[in-house]
């Protein structure tokens, strides 16, 4: 039986929804504020979004004048030209273009709101997905047994007291990401709402009563560390009303995975529980076979992408000076075309932040032309921006929190200046 200091201190809460229909959500103000500590309020928060299957960057954000990927893509190059068949990219700056599935993204990229960072992934040149993406959430690219996500080290890096929500995946299972020994919780749903202590598989139905009956016998040491209002969080949560929820300024949020997290993460911005780093994911990104071009799986997998991070950012108007979205993905996929009507996997590919202090309005990063001899292996769009180089601009800027080398072991690259 873990110790009750080792049960409370250990982060190893899970937050779970055991339904899987409708939409949960919450009151914008359904919590009682009075109940819980100054230090919870308002706070910088980083919304982290893994694009699970590997995006092919050169299709969200295509370098349309590009006669090299032209020639590699018969079936799935796509222009910026009104007279195409189907319909046009957006051309943003002459050169590249965004989808048109992601037209949802142009408002905020001529706001300067949105920065994409182009050529950006791993220098680790795996093209496996499990592989991948357990060294980009570790954030050490060539160490595998990296106990600690690099998510978690920033938590650790925030230098202040911290709410139980501090940390919180919309996953039903905590992420790479958050892996370590700062407390996170990870959320599937928060209308079905239960506590589950993972290390003590006695308690896996635990009620939130008899974790509070537990946190009383504790000792008064104990009580100091750890902090009744933790529970006063947890009693708001479940205390709120799951089914009158709201979105504001009429933002319409997408009934799919991706929408239900970002509208589950805006709910909890706006309970004031503390929240400082949010994580969800979106998958079905490997597309091996007819992936599409304006119709098709990438066209509403970019669709769902970019409209649930609008409807999100539309729904936190109030809080815009305290969010930045950044998404990420393991690697990119193949310059060429397969004979299945998709690519293969790659390696790099872009991401998107969005927030009032990115440096928007730009496509960062470097991309020579797509000729065969610039190619990485000749074959793949080369990886010329460190995804630690983008991830710690973005934490340490937006978190105010610095010591790269803590927040990723072992690198010590520069920065691109995505953010102000």
């Amino acid at each position: 039986m873990v110790s009750r200091r080792g049960f409370l201190k250990s982060g190893g809460l899970a937050l779970f929804g055991i339904g899987l229909g409708g939409v949960p959500s919450f009151m914008a103000h359904a919590a009682d504020s009075s109940k819980i500590l100054s230090s919870y309020k308002k706070k910088k928060v980083l919304v982290c979004i893994f694009q699970r299957g590997a995006m092919d960057g050169l299709m969200a954000v295509t370098p349309f004048t590009d006669e090299y990927l032209k020639a590699a893509r018969p079936k799935l190059f796509m222009s910026a030209a009104k007279d195409q068949k189907g319909s046009p990219l957006i051309d943003l700056d002459g050169r590249f273009g965004l989808h048109p599935s992601m037209k949802a993204f142009e408002p905020f990229y001529r706001e300067k709101r949105l920065a994409i960072v182009h050529g950006i992934g791993s220098p680790n040149n795996t093209r496996s997905h499990f592989d991948a993406q357990d060294y980009m959430e570790s954030g050490t690219p060539f160490n595998k047994g990296t106990p600690s996500g690099w998510l978690n080290r920033a938590v650790g890096l925030l230098g202040h007291d911290a709410s139980p929500f501090r940390a919180v995946s919309l996953t039903s299972s905590r992420p790479r990401s958050l892996y370590g020994d700062n407390a996170s919780v990870s959320i599937s749903n928060l209308r079905d709402f239960a506590i589950q202590m993972k290390a003590n598989p006695l308690t896996v139905n635990m009620t939130a009563k008899s974790f509070e009956d537990l946190y009383d016998q504790t000792t008064s040491d104990l009580l100091k560390e750890t902090g009744k209002e933790s529970f006063d969080a947890i009693k708001m949560i479940q205390k709120a009303n799951p089914a009158n929820y709201k979105p504001e300024n009429n933002a319409l949020y997408p009934n799919s995975p991706l929408g239900n997290s970002l509208k589950q993460i805006a709910q909890l911005v706006k309970m004031d529980v503390g929240l400082e780093v949010a994580f969800a994911e979106s998958n079905g990104w490997d597309t091996h076979f007819n992936q599409g071009t304006d119709t098709g799986v990438f066209a509403r997998n970019v669709g769902d992408l970019s409209n649930s991070i609008t409807a999100f950012w539309n729904d936190m108007r109030a809080f815009h000076d305290d969010i930045t979205v950044m998404t990420m993905t393991e690697f990119g996929r193949t310059v060429k075309q397969n004979g299945s009507g998709g690519t293969d996997h790659g390696r790099g590919s872009c991401n998107f932040i969005l927030g009032n202090n990115v440096n928007g309005g730009l496509v960062h990063g470097t991309m020579q032309p797509l000729a065969i001899e610039n190619l990485e292996d000749r074959r793949d769009l080369a990886v010329t921006t460190d995804f630690r180089s983008v991830f710690s601009e973005v934490a340490g800027k937006h978190l105010k929190i610095s010591g790269d080398k803590a927040l990723f072991p072992g690198w010590s690259g520069r920065q691109i200046g995505v953010m102000h």
